[in-house]
């Protein structure tokens, strides 16, 4: 699945707010969907960068050698699901999905997302 394609996938989970695939390196979107005119994921993919970073780096402290499955981070109205990208062509990028929590159902959103980030081609 190509990224447009995927994008617009992640845009179908129920309760989905916006979605981003994001450069790890440099912080920077490849693409970006949302629908919230107001949202500005530039924004977040920067700060979700550095996060993504300091949790790495956390790990590699603690000597652990798993590598991220997901990241959740629960708000009181949303949740925000950070998942590494696994293929070769997508290393060092991750997809960034925010959810609507009263809509949304996060493990049918995590699977949703799992099968889309597999299937994504850079």
């Amino acid at each position: 699945m190509n990224l447009e394609a995927s994008l617009k996938e992640a845009m179908n989970i129920e309760g989905a707010i916006g979605v981003a695939l994001i450069d790890y390196n440099s912080g920077m979107p490849l693409g970006t969907l949302t629908s919230v005119s107001d949202l500005d994921l530039d924004i977040i993919a920067a700060g979700t960068t550095d996060f993504v970073r300091a949790k790495m780096r956390t790990l590699e402290l603690m000597r652990l050698e798993e590598p991220i499955e997901d990241i959740l981070v629960t708000l009181v109205t949303q949740y925000h699901v950070i998942r590494p990208v696994t293929s070769r062509s997508g290393k060092g990028l991750f997809m960034y999905l925010m959810l609507d929590k009263s809509r949304a159902n996060l493990a049918l959103a995590r699977h949703k997302l799992t099968r889309i980030e597999r299937e994504l081609e850079v």
